[in-house]
């Protein structure tokens, strides 16, 4: 049981919770009440509202759709007017552009190029709008006579700037090929950098707009004559500067060029030169100026005109494809993309044509050389072609997109000057063979025969032109070696044909050496030809060529030379054979000498006199131009005769085999040496 006080206790709260509770219960119905008085209120205040906004809305609706119209009207007149405008332009553009068209685009490009933008325009909206209108026809000769006025201002810049390049501009582009340095400076501006910049300008409107590849044709053609005559210019260059010094010039480079330009020396072939210098060589050794005849014309006959030439050509190559390099360059800024190999194609062909021409002449006059047996000119291809064949690649490059008729025209000269080249090597080896014996043409001294060093100086020009002559003939081979080409079977077909031109010079002078009838000139003359063949090969190097297929031609020259030294001393058998011990009488001293062995030594001493006279008055006009051997035959000859005579007169020169002794001994065996000292000594 919950004691009473507690229980009291317990009642009185509950009752103020409760209390508590029904003040709470009595506030919330109060704020409820209030409420919904205030909802009440503002749901009136906002359908006030809302009937004011709907009449607010339909009073402002009318007059938004009204102004709304009005701007739609407004932007329609803007729209018409700005067409108006636009329209109207167009039939103003004719009198408004017709001045500048009629005076031209010299001096203000930019501007008539703007002129020519508004016209067209005009004309594709009358064709478009009013074809019918006399303005489109207006507008459109407008059109077509500014289109020609910028047809005749390409064509006047082009004729106007386009300078033919100078020969020494030309000449140091070559030389700059061995300096790098110099090469990267060593550029040709043909045009200037404003012109240029409006020629593009034309070319580009004419391509887009003007629908006209005209102006290309026209291009070509003016950049076609100043190639063609800058390298004639250069040419002409040569001529004069050979008529005048002998030898042109190129000054230094116009980029380093100072106050006073340098004289720089262009690089020749020298050739030519080469031979003359040789032949005067020789000729001041004694062995041009007695030689023999031969059908073979000499190599003298070369002349610096002749040298002039080639040097000309070569340098005319090498100038086109620099020009021409130059031209591709200028021409890839002017001419679209794809007409440019087309058009320079075109634009080389009149220098390219002149320069195969000139070469195809080369080939003619070489091969009417061979005919008259000039092979000295037909040394004029070794050199051409060699530059020909070394500037392949580069042309080979220049000439990449153009015709195959175009990039076949070097190739085909090349083949033909190989071809012409073989036939003249080999009808000058077989020239060397058949070399006709005349006896009037027959050295009387027996020196060197004029068919021996015309081949022999052949031969040594070949040495600057190895692989080229190698080539040629190669060139002429059907076997499968000469498919597999190279430096060594060059070589080695070098080597042989030199051998075989050695071998037909030996077996003609052979021959030739039967017309002297005294076998003792007859060994003088094999002996200098053969001397001179060696002592050639061995001063130019030929001897290392030769011996690459024959290893002892060296040596089988030596015996050869000695074979004929050994008989040549034989004739000499004749005097020493009078006072040799054998068949002499035999007495003892103080015993009187009978009459026969007095005649015996009477004539032993006038056999040797006369055949010691005899042989020296012969051979005193014999020649041998080398200083060596002459003095070599002579020394050996003097060291018999000497021996044999003064073992003669030690053993009879006190002997009284005659009552006159001054009449047979008639020389001191000084006086014998001095004699034969004399010997192949017209001179003396």
């Amino acid at each position: 049981m919950i004691p009473p006080q507690e229980a009291s206790v317990r009642r009185r709260e509950i009752e103020d919770k409760l209390k508590q509770e029904e003040e709470t219960l009595s506030f919330i119905r109060d704020s409820l009440e209030k409420s919904d008085q205030l909802t009440k209120n503002m749901v009136s205040i906002l359908s006030s509202f809302e009937s004011r906004l709907m009449k607010l809305e339909n009073s402002i609706i009318p007059v938004h759709k009204q102004t709304e119209n009005l701007q739609r009207l407004q932007e329609n007149v803007e729209k018409t007017l700005s067409c108006l405008d636009h329209v109207i332009s167009y039939y103003h553009v004719a009198s408004d552009t017709e001045k500048i068209i009629r005076e031209g685009p010299t001096g203000r490009l930019e501007e008539y190029l703007g002129c020519m933008a508004k016209i067209q325009k005009a004309v594709e909206y009358f064709q478009d709008n009013n074809p019918d209108s006399p303005e489109l026809n207006r507008v459109k000769f407008l059109f077509e006579r500014g289109k020609e006025s910028l047809e005749s201002e390409f064509r006047s810049l082009m004729t106007r700037h386009s300078k033919v390049v100078s020969p020494v501009l030309i000449l140091d582009l070559i030389s700059g090929e061995d300096d790098m340095e110099a090469q990267d400076d060593m550029t040709l501006d043909h045009l200037s950098e404003n012109v240029l910049h409006d020629v593009i300008r034309i070319s580009r409107w004419l391509v887009e707009y003007g629908r006209n590849q005209d102006f290309m044709n026209v291009y070509y053609q003016i950049r076609s004559s100043q190639l063609d005559r800058s390298i004639k210019g250069l040419k002409e260059h040569f001529r004069k500067s050979n008529s005048s010094s002998g030898v042109p010039y190129s000054p230094a480079i116009p980029n380093k060029r100072k106050d006073t330009p340098t004289k720089k020396p262009v690089k020749r072939p020298g050739t030519i030169r080469k031979a003359q210098n040789l032949l005067k060589q020789y000729s001041q050794h004694g062995l041009d100026g007695k030689k023999g005849g031969s059908n073979l014309i000499p190599l003298e006959g070369r002349d610096d005109m002749l040298d002039m030439e080639i040097d000309a050509y070569i340098h005319c190559v090498s100038a086109f494809v620099k020009l021409a390099q130059s031209e591709y360059q200028l021409l890839m800024d002017i001419i679209p993309e794809h007409h440019q190999k087309k058009t320079f194609d075109s634009l080389i062909q009149d220098a390219l044509d002149g320069l195969m021409m000139e070469g195809e002449n080369i080939v003619s006059v070489a091969r009417k050389a061979i005919i008259r047996h000039d092979y000295s000119a037909v040394l004029t291809v070794f050199p051409i072609l060699r530059h020909l064949k070394q500037t392949k690649p580069e042309f080979d490059q220049v000439l990449q997109g153009t015709a195959a008729s175009t990039k076949n025209k070097l190739p085909g000269l090349i083949t033909s000057m190989e071809t012409i080249g073989a036939k003249a090597l080999e009808d000058f080896a077989d020239n060397i063979k058949n070399d006709p014996d005349k006896e009037y043409n027959m050295p009387k001294d027996g020196t060197v025969h004029e068919l021996t060093s015309n081949a022999i100086l052949f031969l040594q020009q070949l040495l600057d032109f190895q692989e080229t002559a190698g080539a040629m003939l190669a060139s002429q081979e059907t076997s499968s070696s000469a498919t597999s080409y190279n430096s060594e079977f060059s070589k080695r077909l070098l080597s042989t044909y030199i051998c075989k031109v050695l071998g037909n010079l030996q077996l003609n002078l052979l021959s030739k050496s039967k017309v002297y009838e005294d076998p003792a000139l007859r060994a003088i003359f094999l002996h200098n030809n053969y001397n001179y063949i060696l002592k050639s090969l061995e001063k130019s190097e030929l001897i290392h060529l030769v011996a690459v297929t024959q290893k002892t031609a060296e040596r089988s020259y030596r015996d050869h030379i000695e074979q004929q030294i050994q008989t040549y001393q034989r004739s000499w058998l004749k005097v020493t054979d009078y006072i040799s011990e054998k068949n002499l009488p035999v007495f003892q001293p103080g015993v009187k000498l009978r009459d026969k062995e007095r005649q015996m030594i009477k004539e032993r001493f006038k056999g040797f006199n006369d055949g010691l006279e005899e042989l020296c008055k012969i051979q005193k006009a014999w020649a041998i131009p080398d200083t060596e051997q002459r003095d070599k035959i002579r020394q050996a000859q003097k060291t018999i005769v000497k021996e044999n005579y003064g073992a003669f007169l030690h053993r009879y020169a006190s002997v009284p085999f005659t009552k006159n002794p001054e009449k047979y001994i008639k020389y001191r065996v000084e006086q014998v040496a001095d004699m034969i000292e004399r010997l192949f000594d017209t001179s003396a």
